[in-house]
């Protein structure tokens, strides 16, 4: 009785550490950035607008009776009022981008939206306010309803992660999900972004200085980040599926002799 259970013990020792030299490899954040000074960046490539995004625009000015048509319930590109995509109307109403690329505003009537920024969209509409001489110097302010990014893999809590400032950094978003587990690879993280009707991806490795300029350092509106599981990972489990059943079988053992001494 006495080797049996000595035995176990050894197994068991034997098995946590050899997860623990091994999951702690490679845990680290940015091993290979030296102290240096990068230049800044403002968010990466401008965001173009697309198909289905979902837009607040907010047209004042100096005359808020004139202003208010303007802002007068939520329109989509088909022209129906109320919510959109079953959001209610504290969670905020928007225009929707319909597939022909136009969102419908009050009084202006189709703007071409898709393929241009935020910035452009709203040098359009204010361009056009003034050509009808509707409003006297209009202020338009355009937003991201949909701005969200997915984070999935091995970190803490995966999640989609709404983005209310529409800007978000790779390593904002790993934090806002809990952060990497010791098992996740900081070297290999693949981000799948839809760029121009196309899905790409690009593997980041976190570990690099490039990274830090590069233009994935930030995300746009539905990237995906999915973090993969080290080797770690998968040399535990399969140890434990192979260790398990021999454990139990030696603790089954071990109970059936006590059992018998004591009788």
């Amino acid at each position: 009785m006495s080797k049996s259970f000595s035995f176990l013990s050894a197994g068991f020792v034997f098995l946590l550490a050899y997860t623990s030299c091994t999951t702690s490899n490679k845990t680290a954040y940015f091993n290979n950035i030296s102290d240096t000074t990068f230049a800044s960046t403002n968010g990466g490539e401008p965001i173009l607008i697309r198909k289905n995004d979902i837009l607040t625009i907010t047209i004042s000015s100096l005359n808020a009776e004139a202003s208010s048509i303007f802002n007068q319930g939520n329109y989509s590109g088909g022209g129906g009022s109320g919510t959109v995509n079953g959001s209610s109307r504290n969670q905020g109403m928007g225009y929707l981008v319909d597939n022909d690329g136009y969102i419908l505003l009050p009084v202006l009537g189709n703007i071409k939206a898709v393929g241009i920024t935020r910035k452009e969209l709203r040098e359009n509409i204010t361009n056009t306010i003034l050509e009808k001489k509707l409003l006297i110097d209009p202020i338009v302010d355009i937003r991201y309803l949909n701005y969200e990014v997915t984070v999935i893999g091995e970190v803490g809590h995966p999640t989609v992660i709404t983005v209310p400032n529409e800007k978000i950094s790779l390593i904002k978003a790993l934090g806002l999900a809990g952060d990497l587990t010791i098992y996740g690879r900081r070297d290999n993280i693949l981000l799948i972004r839809e760029e121009d009707g196309l899905k790409k991806t690009r593997h980041i490795d976190l570990n690099s200085s490039n990274f830090i300029t590069s233009p994935y350092f930030y995300l746009q509106p539905n990237d995906v980040v999915y973090v993969e599981p080290n080797k770690a990972k998968a040399v535990t489990g399969s140890l434990s599926r192979q260790l398990l059943p021999s454990v139990l079988s030696g603790l089954s053992l071990l109970v059936l002799v006590i059992t018998r001494l004591r009788n």
